[in-house]
């Protein structure tokens, strides 16, 4: 099955709280033309969606389960080979990719609910 990039607009993730504040949550989207994986960040009532894929090596990020997120909760982490990256954009500060971001996935809150925008 491929591996997609992209995600249509409009699709309902869940409910805001389903992401732990200061923390992040992987999302898989199975649609008809492939498998999607991402990952949302939460800051308060703001969100950060990237698409899970470190710009190093093309591996997802976490190595367990929705750990993205420095213990401190100040920055993206790849656990594989120690790259860093801000939560706000994406763009990587440390580790064997520096000046790679990584890919956005346009997300939003409506209503109180996670939606790719």
């Amino acid at each position: 099955m491929e591996r997609l990039t992209t995600t249509p607009p409009n699709v309902t993730l869940g409910p805001l709280d389903l992401v732990v504040d200061g923390r992040a949550r992987g999302f898989v989207l199975e649609m008809r033309a492939g498998r999607f994986h991402g990952f949302v960040v939460r800051q308060g009532e703001q969100v950060h969606g990237y698409v899970d894929r470190c710009p190093h090596m093309g591996l997802p990020l976490a190595r367990d389960l929705d750990e993205y997120v420095t213990p401190n909760g100040d920055l993206l982490m790849c656990s594989w080979h120690g790259a860093m990256f801000r939560i706000d954009d994406g763009y990587c500060v440390g580790g064997p990719c520096g000046g790679a971001s990584l890919s956005p996935w346009p997300i939003a809150v409506r209503d109180g609910m996670i939606v790719t925008a």
